[in-house]
Formats: structure tokens, C-alpha cells, sequence
């Protein structure tokens, strides 16, 4: 037992490895919590401030020129569509705004746990599991960002400018405005407004990025930590993997490692007020906007549009891809927090006095009723969520094409 037990001397470099991107996207935006000390403290808060004004900026003439300007039915609905994810992102950026305190000692509360690992298999796993959070994140922000990126540049300038019923060259912007405001149409002007759309652009695809990327780092970062339990239970008859040599103190230690699993990292209370709303907007907007992005697929498929087709199929692998982050996770928790009960069966308790028997009954009771991520405390997260939200999107699908046509 000594040579497996050897402190984490390395704890810092494994917090910045596992949260390197979390960090980088969520910083940008001022939801990461910052160490930053005087003045510097309200960069964060002038980041949240700075993201509402460009989003704002955008959507307010957006949506003006969708009530009162667009006729075209098609073009509407595309523009809707667009509309609803800005909206639905605004939500989730406010959410996390709201509980960045939470989100705040979550961190704390992971850096705890590195901190405190003592044997190298140990540090390995939570390594694993850290590598799957940061993999995942990694595989967002790409998604995200090259959807984003071709819809914000590409599509734009390939849809070119045109000439008006007033012979008035014409300028495309990602964000229609309100021609009543101000004169997009004017150079200095439109570099401007374009500028911003581009930022509010940003500020989108890094709030959805960022909450499924923070989702994704607490929820593997718990999952290694039900793991420590895992081995700690598996070790309760020899004593292998753990500090103590007396039976009783080897059991307690398990039930408070279990506990602060299940009562501060994503676990009950502090799980619901991270993520909840978080998830719930995504859960619905990501089942609206599925359903879109497949009806602009299918149009742009009739027209040949090529460049709007390999935008509108990227920008719907995203959010599939997003939502099934969610679910997964949500359903890896599941299967996690339930397998400690298992586990308790599976050892060899007939080798232990009846009293350490009787204290597995704790454990057990607690595994019984396994820790799930909800949407709002409506809908539970799992694959079968994931694959409800599919058949959702294709009956609204089915319904939008009977309407539309």
C-alpha cells in the first residue's frame, strides 16, 4: 500500500490540462471564475456586459426586420430559425451569468479532489476520465466554430451583393437590419455593423460551446471520482488502495468519499443548480432547431445550393452533436451512480464481521436511486432522451413541410 501511496505533486498541471479549453472559451466570455486580484476583478463582469451589447445589437434590428420588413415566406423561416438560436443562446448565457457563483465552487471543489488524490492509480483514473471531458469539449468547439465560421463568411460573401427594385447595390449582412435605424448600405457603416455581427457571432457559438464544454469537465470529472469509490469498495475486505487497516475506519472512509461525491460535484442539489437551466434550453432549442436545420437541408438540397447546404448540414451535426453530449454524459452518470450499489453486492461481504455488513446497507440505499442530469427537473438526460429528441424533430419536420408546401 505504501508505494501505491504518493501525493499528487503535479495537481495544477492536471486542473490546467483537464479545463484548458473549458477555461479558454468560458474565460473569453466572462463566465470562468478568474483569479485576478484589484481593479483587473471586473474584467469578467465588463466581458458578460461587452457579450449582451454586441447581442443585443444584433438581434434587436434582426427582429425588427423579420416583424416588419420580410414578406418572403421561405426566407422568413430561415430567418426565424436563426432568430430562436440566438434567443435560446442569450438565455443560456444569462443562465450561466446567474449561476457562475456555483459554477465558481464546483471548480473549487475539483481542485479539492485533485488535490487530495494519493495513489497513482487513482490520479490515472481521474486522468481518463479528464481526457474524455477534454476531448469532448474539443470536439464541440470544432463543430461550433466551423459551422459558425462558414455561415458567418463563407455563406455570406457567396451569396453576394445584388441590385434593388432602386438600383441600389446591396450588401449581405448575417444579421438582416431594419433599414428605418440607419443606412447599413453606407461602407463605414456597414464595416461597423458587420464587425459586431461577427462578435456577436462569437458570443453565440462560445455560450453553447462553453455550457455542453462545462457540462462535459463535471461530468467526467465526477464519474472519475465514483471510480475512486468504486476501487475503495472493491479494496474493503483486503485493504488494498486504502489509508487505513482497521475494517471500520476503511468503511467510513468510503461512505464520506460517496457523500461529498454525491452531495457537491454535479450530484443532487448542486447539479440541479448548475445545469438545469442550462439543459433545459438546450434540450428544447436543440429539438426546434434540429427540425429546422433539416427543413433548410432539404431546400437548399432542391435549389443546389451548395454553399448553403454544407453550412446549414454543419451547423445540424453541431447541435445533434451537442445534445448527444448531453445525453450521454447524463446516461454515463446513470450507469456510474448505480454500479456502486452493484458493487457493494459483487465484493466478498461474507469475508466481513455482520456490523460492516450491516454499513453497506448505506451505501447501497443511497445507489438505489441513481443521480441523473434533468432538464429542469422535467425531462432526465440519457441516450433515450437523446434518441426522443430525434423522432421529435422529424414529426415537426414532417408538419412544417405539410404547412409550408
Amino acid at each position: 500500500m505504501n508505494q501505491s501511496l504518493q501525493p499528487n505533486l503535479n495537481y495544477e498541471n492536471d486542473i490546467i490540462y483537464v479545463t484548458k479549453y473549458s477555461r479558454w472559451i468560458l474565460m473569453s466570455i466572462g463566465i470562468w471564475p478568474g483569479s485576478l486580484k484589484g481593479s483587473a476583478k471586473f474584467l469578467s463582469k465588463i466581458a458578460i456586459g461587452f457579450g449582451n451589447l454586441v447581442l443585443f445589437f444584433a438581434i434587436i434590428p434582426f427582429s425588427l426586420h423579420i416583424v416588419l420588413e420580410q414578406k418572403d415566406t421561405v426566407i422568413m423561416l430561415k430567418m426565424l430559425g436563426f432568430l430562436s438560436f440566438c434567443l435560446i443562446s442569450v438565455l443560456k448565457y444569462w443562465a450561466l451569468a446567474m449561476r457562475k457563483p456555483k459554477i465558481e465552487r464546483c471548480i473549487e471543489l475539483m481542485q479539492t479532489d485533485w488535490k487530495q488524490v494519493e495513489f497513482r492509480r487513482n490520479r490515472h483514473m481521474m486522468l481518463k476520465y479528464g481526457k474524455v471531458g477534454r476531448d469532448l469539449t474539443i470536439l464541440c468547439i470544432v463543430f461550433m466554430y466551423s459551422g459558425g465560421t462558414i455561415y458567418h463568411t463563407i455563406m455570406q460573401y457567396a451569396i453576394g451583393s445584388f441590385i434593388d427594385e432602386h438600383n441600389r447595390t446591396i450588401k449581405p449582412l448575417v444579421y438582416p437590419t431594419y433599414s428605418a435605424l440607419y443606412d447599413v448600405q453606407k461602407i463605414h457603416v456597414y464595416v461597423l455593423v458587420y464587425t459586431v455581427h461577427c462578435m456577436c457571432g462569437y458570443v453565440i457559438y462560445s455560450v453553447t460551446a462553453g455550457a455542453c464544454g462545462l457540462a462535459a469537465l463535471f461530468a467526467t470529472h465526477t464519474c472519475g471520482q465514483i471510480d475512486i469509490v468504486l476501487n475503495r469498495l472493491n479494496g474493503l475486505v483486503d485493504g488494498n488502495l486504502m489509508r487505513h487497516d482497521d475494517l471500520n475506519e476503511r468503511l467510513i472512509e468510503i461512505v464520506e468519499h460517496h457523500l461529498r461525491t454525491l452531495r457537491y460535484i454535479l450530484f443532487s442539489a448542486m447539479m440541479e443548480t448548475v445545469l438545469q437551466e442550462v439543459c433545459f434550453l438546450e434540450f428544447v432549442g436543440s429539438t426546434f432547431m434540429i427540425c429546422l436545420l433539416e427543413y433548410y437541408t432539404i431546400v437548399d438540397w432542391k435549389q443546389s445550393n451548395t454553399i448553403g447546404l454544407t453550412t446549414y448540414t454543419l451547423l445540424l451535426i453541431s447541435l445533434t452533436f451537442n445534445i448527444f453530449i448531453l445525453c450521454y454524459i447524463g446516461d454515463l452518470l446513470i450507469e456510474k451512480s448505480t454500479s456502486i450499489g452493484t458493487s457493494s453486492f459483487e465484493i466478498d461481504w461474507y469475508r466481513l464481521p455482520t456490523k460492516t455488513i450491516r454499513g453497506l446497507i448505506l451505501i447501497i440505499a443511497m445507489s438505489n436511486n441513481p443521480v441523473k442530469i434533468s432538464a429542469g427537473g422535467i425531462v432526465t438526460l440519457s441516450l433515450s432522451t437523446f434518441v426522443n429528441v430525434l423522432k421529435s424533430s422529424l414529426g415537426y419536420l414532417s408538419f412544417l413541410r405539410t404547412v409550408v408546401v
